[in-house]
Protein backbone atom coordinates (compact mmCIF):
# COMPACT_ATOMS: atom_id res chain seq x y z
CA UNK A 1 0.00 0.00 0.00
CA UNK A 2 1.05 3.41 -1.14
CA UNK A 3 2.40 5.14 1.99
CA UNK A 4 1.16 8.99 2.22
CA UNK A 5 3.91 10.11 4.00
CA UNK A 6 6.10 9.80 1.12
CA UNK A 7 4.49 12.15 -0.53
CA UNK A 8 4.44 14.91 1.86
CA UNK A 9 6.39 18.02 0.69
CA UNK A 10 6.52 21.91 3.08
CA UNK A 11 4.79 24.44 0.80
CA UNK A 12 8.62 26.23 1.19
CA UNK A 13 10.36 23.44 -0.92
CA UNK A 14 11.39 24.14 -4.54
CA UNK A 15 9.35 22.74 -7.23
CA UNK A 16 12.54 21.42 -8.39
CA UNK A 17 12.61 19.50 -5.09
CA UNK A 18 9.14 18.70 -5.04
CA UNK A 19 9.81 16.92 -8.67
CA UNK A 20 11.53 14.35 -6.51
CA UNK A 21 8.33 13.29 -4.65
CA UNK A 22 6.75 13.15 -7.74
CA UNK A 23 8.75 10.97 -9.84
CA UNK A 24 9.49 8.70 -7.08
CA UNK A 25 6.37 8.17 -4.88
CA UNK A 26 4.54 5.91 -7.09
CA UNK A 27 1.98 8.47 -7.32
CA UNK A 28 2.84 11.07 -9.58
CA UNK A 29 1.88 13.40 -6.72
CA UNK A 30 2.94 15.51 -4.48
CA UNK A 31 1.14 16.67 -1.26
CA UNK A 32 1.93 19.79 0.18
CA UNK A 33 1.15 20.25 3.88
CA UNK A 34 1.84 22.46 6.84
CA UNK A 35 3.59 21.48 10.19
CA UNK A 36 0.70 19.72 11.85
CA UNK A 37 -0.09 17.70 8.30
CA UNK A 38 -2.85 19.36 7.16
CA UNK A 39 -3.15 19.36 3.19
CA UNK A 40 -2.67 22.75 1.65
CA UNK A 41 -2.66 21.81 -1.97
CA UNK A 42 -1.77 19.16 -4.43
CA UNK A 43 1.29 19.35 -6.58
CA UNK A 44 1.70 17.65 -9.78
CA UNK A 45 4.18 17.47 -12.91
CA UNK A 46 1.19 19.72 -14.93
CA UNK A 47 1.20 22.04 -12.55
CA UNK A 48 4.48 22.75 -12.18
CA UNK A 49 4.74 23.20 -15.94
CA UNK A 50 1.70 25.74 -15.89
CA UNK A 51 3.43 27.46 -12.78
CA UNK A 52 6.65 27.92 -15.60
CA UNK A 53 4.35 29.20 -18.12
CA UNK A 54 3.37 32.00 -15.84
CA UNK A 55 6.08 32.93 -15.15
CA UNK A 56 7.46 30.70 -11.83
CA UNK A 57 11.23 29.26 -11.87
CA UNK A 58 11.94 26.05 -11.04
CA UNK A 59 13.36 27.12 -7.66
CA UNK A 60 10.20 28.87 -7.00
CA UNK A 61 8.15 27.44 -3.57
CA UNK A 62 5.64 25.13 -4.53
CA UNK A 63 2.99 27.16 -2.74
CA UNK A 64 3.16 29.59 -5.46
CA UNK A 65 2.13 26.31 -8.10
CA UNK A 66 0.56 23.78 -6.34
CA UNK A 67 -3.25 23.18 -6.74
CA UNK A 68 -5.20 24.61 -4.05
CA UNK A 69 -8.62 23.43 -5.22
CA UNK A 70 -8.16 20.00 -5.16
CA UNK A 71 -10.49 17.00 -5.00
CA UNK A 72 -10.78 14.77 -2.02
CA UNK A 73 -12.91 12.72 -0.38
CA UNK A 74 -13.21 12.17 3.95
CA UNK A 75 -12.51 8.94 5.50
CA UNK A 76 -15.75 8.56 6.54
CA UNK A 77 -17.11 8.24 2.62
CA UNK A 78 -17.27 5.61 0.63
CA UNK A 79 -14.20 4.81 -1.07
CA UNK A 80 -16.10 3.63 -4.41
CA UNK A 81 -17.79 7.16 -4.27
CA UNK A 82 -14.16 8.45 -4.65
CA UNK A 83 -13.12 5.99 -7.30
CA UNK A 84 -16.39 7.24 -9.16
CA UNK A 85 -14.87 10.86 -8.98
CA UNK A 86 -11.83 10.30 -10.25
CA UNK A 87 -13.43 8.45 -13.22
CA UNK A 88 -15.98 11.31 -13.84
CA UNK A 89 -12.99 14.13 -13.76
CA UNK A 90 -10.23 11.53 -15.08
CA UNK A 91 -7.98 11.94 -12.01
CA UNK A 92 -5.55 9.51 -11.50
CA UNK A 93 -5.11 10.12 -7.66
CA UNK A 94 -7.13 11.54 -5.49
CA UNK A 95 -6.64 12.01 -1.25
CA UNK A 96 -8.83 10.96 1.52
CA UNK A 97 -8.81 13.14 4.85
CA UNK A 98 -9.84 12.67 8.57
CA UNK A 99 -11.95 15.63 9.70
CA UNK A 100 -8.89 17.79 10.77
CA UNK A 101 -8.04 17.73 6.93
CA UNK A 102 -4.74 15.45 7.39
CA UNK A 103 -4.16 12.87 4.50
CA UNK A 104 -5.18 9.23 5.59
CA UNK A 105 -4.83 7.81 2.32
CA UNK A 106 -4.56 8.38 -1.19
CA UNK A 107 -6.57 6.69 -3.99
CA UNK A 108 -5.23 5.38 -7.35
CA UNK A 109 -7.12 4.91 -10.34
CA UNK A 110 -4.88 2.03 -11.11
CA UNK A 111 -6.55 1.20 -14.58
CA UNK A 112 -5.08 4.80 -16.03
CA UNK A 113 -1.99 3.93 -15.42
CA UNK A 114 -2.00 0.58 -17.64
CA UNK A 115 -0.11 1.31 -20.56
CA UNK A 116 -2.28 2.01 -23.47
CA UNK A 117 -1.64 1.65 -27.30
CA UNK A 118 -1.74 5.41 -28.93
CA UNK A 119 -3.31 5.68 -32.35
CA UNK A 120 -0.34 8.95 -32.75
CA UNK A 121 2.17 8.44 -35.18
CA UNK A 122 6.17 9.46 -34.03
CA UNK A 123 8.21 11.00 -37.03
CA UNK A 124 11.65 10.75 -36.10
CA UNK A 125 14.33 13.24 -38.43
CA UNK A 126 17.27 11.13 -38.65
CA UNK A 127 18.84 12.40 -41.87
CA UNK A 128 21.12 14.98 -40.59
CA UNK A 129 24.92 15.23 -41.75
CA UNK A 130 26.45 15.36 -38.65
CA UNK A 131 28.77 17.25 -40.06
CA UNK A 132 30.21 18.54 -36.69
CA UNK A 133 30.50 15.14 -35.22
CA UNK A 134 33.44 14.18 -37.73
CA UNK A 135 35.15 12.02 -37.49
CA UNK A 136 32.58 9.70 -35.97
CA UNK A 137 29.75 10.60 -38.25
CA UNK A 138 32.12 9.58 -41.30
CA UNK A 139 30.91 6.15 -41.91
CA UNK A 140 27.95 6.31 -39.09
CA UNK A 141 24.99 8.43 -39.54
CA UNK A 142 24.40 10.51 -36.50
CA UNK A 143 21.24 9.34 -35.74
CA UNK A 144 23.13 5.51 -35.49
CA UNK A 145 26.34 6.80 -32.97
CA UNK A 146 25.79 4.27 -29.97
CA UNK A 147 25.51 5.26 -26.29
CA UNK A 148 26.72 2.47 -24.10
CA UNK A 149 26.38 0.08 -27.52
CA UNK A 150 22.86 0.83 -28.62
CA UNK A 151 22.57 3.44 -31.23
CA UNK A 152 20.73 7.09 -30.02
CA UNK A 153 17.78 6.16 -32.80
CA UNK A 154 17.06 2.67 -30.86
CA UNK A 155 17.21 4.56 -27.48
CA UNK A 156 14.45 6.98 -28.70
CA UNK A 157 12.64 4.26 -30.40
CA UNK A 158 12.32 2.40 -27.12
CA UNK A 159 11.20 5.56 -25.39
CA UNK A 160 8.72 6.27 -28.11
CA UNK A 161 7.33 2.35 -27.09
CA UNK A 162 7.18 2.57 -23.40
CA UNK A 163 4.74 5.76 -24.15
CA UNK A 164 2.72 3.95 -26.23
CA UNK A 165 3.39 4.85 -29.53
CA UNK A 166 3.18 1.71 -32.29
CA UNK A 167 3.45 3.39 -35.79
CA UNK A 168 6.86 5.37 -36.52
CA UNK A 169 8.20 6.93 -39.58
CA UNK A 170 12.24 7.72 -40.30
CA UNK A 171 13.03 10.53 -42.17
CA UNK A 172 17.00 8.85 -44.01
CA UNK A 173 19.09 10.47 -46.02
CA UNK A 174 22.83 10.21 -45.13
CA UNK A 175 23.68 6.90 -45.21
CA UNK A 176 20.76 5.66 -44.95
CA UNK A 177 21.17 2.39 -45.33
CA UNK A 178 22.94 2.03 -42.12
CA UNK A 179 19.28 3.14 -40.53
CA UNK A 180 16.89 0.95 -42.77
CA UNK A 181 19.33 -2.48 -42.86
CA UNK A 182 19.65 -2.63 -38.63
CA UNK A 183 15.23 -1.20 -38.51
CA UNK A 184 13.88 -3.26 -41.27
CA UNK A 185 10.02 -2.58 -40.93
CA UNK A 186 10.35 -2.91 -36.68
CA UNK A 187 9.06 -6.56 -36.70
CA UNK A 188 11.65 -6.86 -34.18
CA UNK A 189 10.35 -4.28 -31.70
CA UNK A 190 7.03 -5.32 -32.35
CA UNK A 191 6.15 -2.05 -33.99
CA UNK A 192 5.65 -0.72 -37.54
CA UNK A 193 8.72 1.38 -39.35
CA UNK A 194 7.94 3.35 -42.15
CA UNK A 195 11.07 5.15 -44.03
CA UNK A 196 10.69 8.74 -45.48
CA UNK A 197 13.60 9.11 -48.14
CA UNK A 198 14.66 12.30 -48.80
CA UNK A 199 17.11 12.46 -52.04
CA UNK A 200 18.32 15.72 -51.08
CA UNK A 201 18.49 17.22 -47.51
CA UNK A 202 15.07 18.09 -46.47
CA UNK A 203 15.80 19.95 -42.85
CA UNK A 204 13.90 19.32 -40.12
CA UNK A 205 10.35 19.96 -41.26
CA UNK A 206 10.80 19.03 -45.33
CA UNK A 207 10.64 15.51 -45.06
CA UNK A 208 7.05 15.55 -43.91
CA UNK A 209 5.56 16.19 -46.76
CA UNK A 210 6.06 12.41 -47.39
CA UNK A 211 3.44 11.43 -44.94
CA UNK A 212 0.74 10.16 -46.25
CA UNK A 213 -2.64 12.01 -46.30
CA UNK A 214 -4.72 9.47 -44.13
CA UNK A 215 -3.11 10.72 -40.85
CA UNK A 216 -5.54 11.71 -38.35
CA UNK A 217 -3.66 12.13 -35.11
CA UNK A 218 -1.10 14.72 -34.14
CA UNK A 219 1.78 13.85 -34.91
CA UNK A 220 4.98 13.41 -32.73
CA UNK A 221 7.98 14.96 -34.55
CA UNK A 222 11.20 14.53 -32.85
CA UNK A 223 14.95 14.76 -34.41
CA UNK A 224 16.89 12.01 -34.04
CA UNK A 225 20.19 13.40 -32.18
CA UNK A 226 18.54 14.20 -29.07
CA UNK A 227 18.36 12.38 -25.35
CA UNK A 228 15.51 13.18 -22.83
CA UNK A 229 13.31 11.45 -20.41
CA UNK A 230 10.38 13.43 -21.32
CA UNK A 231 6.95 11.87 -20.91
CA UNK A 232 5.79 11.99 -24.28
CA UNK A 233 2.21 10.96 -23.15
CA UNK A 234 2.05 13.93 -21.03
CA UNK A 235 3.65 16.01 -24.21
CA UNK A 236 0.28 14.86 -25.97
CA UNK A 237 -2.12 15.60 -23.40
CA UNK A 238 -0.59 19.05 -23.16
CA UNK A 239 -1.33 20.04 -26.60
CA UNK A 240 -4.57 18.77 -26.70
CA UNK A 241 -5.66 20.10 -23.72
CA UNK A 242 -4.12 23.40 -24.93
CA UNK A 243 -6.19 22.54 -28.47
CA UNK A 244 -3.10 23.41 -30.15
CA UNK A 245 -2.37 23.16 -34.04
CA UNK A 246 1.72 22.67 -32.89
CA UNK A 247 3.02 22.49 -29.81
CA UNK A 248 6.90 23.10 -28.96
CA UNK A 249 9.29 21.67 -26.45
CA UNK A 250 11.27 24.36 -24.98
CA UNK A 251 14.15 24.47 -22.14
CA UNK A 252 15.55 27.47 -19.99
CA UNK A 253 18.81 28.14 -20.96
CA UNK A 254 20.39 30.69 -18.50
CA UNK A 255 23.60 32.80 -20.05
CA UNK A 256 25.86 34.60 -17.32
CA UNK A 257 27.80 37.18 -18.95
CA UNK A 258 31.53 37.08 -17.58
CA UNK A 259 31.75 40.90 -17.50
CA UNK A 260 30.00 43.62 -15.79
CA UNK A 261 27.68 45.37 -17.65
CA UNK A 262 27.18 49.38 -17.59
CA UNK A 263 24.19 50.61 -18.50
CA UNK A 264 24.08 53.81 -19.94
CA UNK A 265 21.61 56.66 -20.99
CA UNK A 266 23.08 58.38 -23.89
CA UNK A 267 26.41 59.89 -22.54
CA UNK A 268 25.49 59.64 -18.59
CA UNK A 269 25.88 56.35 -16.85
CA UNK A 270 22.78 54.67 -15.48
CA UNK A 271 24.23 52.15 -13.30
CA UNK A 272 25.78 48.88 -13.20
CA UNK A 273 25.34 45.18 -13.58
CA UNK A 274 28.03 42.90 -11.75
CA UNK A 275 28.04 39.74 -14.25
CA UNK A 276 24.25 39.50 -14.82
CA UNK A 277 22.34 36.52 -15.86
CA UNK A 278 20.16 35.86 -19.16
CA UNK A 279 17.07 33.41 -19.10
CA UNK A 280 16.50 32.21 -22.80
CA UNK A 281 13.97 29.56 -23.83
CA UNK A 282 15.52 27.29 -26.33
CA UNK A 283 14.35 24.80 -29.28
CA UNK A 284 14.99 21.35 -27.59
CA UNK A 285 13.77 19.80 -31.07
CA UNK A 286 10.52 17.68 -29.60
CA UNK A 287 6.72 18.52 -31.53
CA UNK A 288 3.74 17.76 -31.79
CA UNK A 289 1.85 19.03 -35.25
CA UNK A 290 -1.89 18.55 -36.02
CA UNK A 291 -2.62 16.66 -39.33
CA UNK A 292 -3.59 19.63 -41.05
CA UNK A 293 -0.34 21.84 -40.84
CA UNK A 294 0.71 18.95 -43.87
CA UNK A 295 -1.01 20.84 -45.99
CA UNK A 296 1.24 24.25 -45.77
CA UNK A 297 4.20 22.25 -47.24
CA UNK A 298 5.56 21.78 -50.32
CA UNK A 299 6.86 18.50 -51.53
CA UNK A 300 10.62 18.01 -52.40
CA UNK A 301 11.56 21.32 -50.56
CA UNK A 302 13.87 22.16 -47.33
CA UNK A 303 12.58 23.74 -44.42
CA UNK A 304 13.31 23.35 -40.70
CA UNK A 305 10.84 23.23 -37.61
CA UNK A 306 11.00 27.28 -37.13
CA UNK A 307 10.01 27.99 -40.24
CA UNK A 308 7.29 26.16 -40.05
CA UNK A 309 6.17 26.74 -37.20
CA UNK A 310 6.19 30.63 -37.81
CA UNK A 311 4.28 29.99 -40.49
CA UNK A 312 1.67 28.57 -39.06
CA UNK A 313 1.72 31.16 -36.18
CA UNK A 314 1.10 33.73 -38.92
CA UNK A 315 -1.86 32.00 -40.12
CA UNK A 316 -3.55 32.37 -37.04
CA UNK A 317 -3.38 29.11 -35.90
CA UNK A 318 -2.17 28.26 -31.91
CA UNK A 319 1.22 27.90 -31.45
CA UNK A 320 2.28 26.71 -27.67
CA UNK A 321 4.94 26.21 -25.97
CA UNK A 322 5.88 23.20 -23.53
CA UNK A 323 8.35 23.87 -20.57
CA UNK A 324 10.85 20.67 -20.51
CA UNK A 325 12.58 20.00 -17.22
CA UNK A 326 13.44 16.82 -17.69
CA UNK A 327 17.28 15.38 -18.51
CA UNK A 328 17.81 16.67 -22.43
CA UNK A 329 20.86 16.38 -24.35
CA UNK A 330 21.28 17.51 -28.25
CA UNK A 331 24.04 15.16 -29.28
CA UNK A 332 25.00 17.65 -31.74
CA UNK A 333 29.23 18.34 -31.26
CA UNK A 334 31.94 15.92 -29.59
CA UNK A 335 31.52 17.33 -26.13
CA UNK A 336 27.78 16.75 -26.16
CA UNK A 337 28.18 13.47 -27.15
CA UNK A 338 30.71 12.69 -24.00
CA UNK A 339 28.04 14.02 -22.36
CA UNK A 340 25.36 11.61 -23.37
CA UNK A 341 27.95 8.84 -22.83
CA UNK A 342 28.38 10.51 -18.99
CA UNK A 343 24.77 10.88 -18.47
CA UNK A 344 23.17 8.25 -19.99
CA UNK A 345 23.78 4.90 -18.63
CA UNK A 346 23.44 1.37 -20.60
CA UNK A 347 19.72 0.47 -20.74
CA UNK A 348 17.92 4.21 -20.84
Amino acid sequence: MLDPQKLFVPPSLSALQAMYSIETGGAQLALVVDEQGILLGTLTDGDIRRGLLNGQRLDSTVDLMMNRNFRFIYNTEDELHGLNLMRQDQLLQMPILDSKGCVVKVLLLDDLNKQKILPNTAVIMAGGLGTRLRPFTDNCPKPMLPIHGKPMLEILLDQCISSGFRKFYFSVNYLKDNIINYFGDGEAWNVEINYLIEEAPLGTAGSLALLPTNIECPLLVMNGDVLTRLNLKQLLDFHTAYESSSTICVREHITTLPFGVVEANGADLVGFKEKPSYTQLINTGIYIIEPSILSMLSPNTALDMPALLESVRIAGKRVTIYPLHEPWIDVGTPESLQKAYQEWSSGE
